[in-house]
């Protein structure tokens, strides 16, 4: 099964912007209750949406500066990037037809 993989702020140009394949990014912190529950949703969804979406995780906590960047102000907040560009955004926690909803709308 596929696994979200972990980006920084050193990685996350080569991991998402330069991506060619739409790309999940969840920003979540150790000490966040709601982006624990959230987890294992988005664990499941990167194991069916293989090959068509890429999904990495931020710990915000380690890389405040990409968090900063988009503008990131409460997790779990999970962006989706197609392009280069981010093409939809969910904050706190939604139920996984929720999100598949949201990957559909840009896949």
């Amino acid at each position: 099964m596929t696994h979200p993989s972990d980006t920084s702020d050193a990685t996350f140009e080569a991991d998402v912007i330069n991506n060619d394949t739409p790309v999940l990014v969840d920003f979540w912190a150790p000490w966040c209750g709601p982006c624990r529950m959230v987890a294992p949703i988005v664990e499941e969804l990167a194991g069916e949406y293989d090959g068509r979406v890429k999904f990495v995780k931020l710990n915000t906590d380690e890389n405040p500066g990409i968090a900063s960047k988009y503008g990131i102000r409460s997790i779990p907040t999970l962006l989706v990037f197609k392009g280069g560009e981010v093409a939809g955004q969910i904050v706190g926690f939604r139920p996984k037809s929720d999100l598949q909803k949201r990957l559909e709308a840009v896949l």
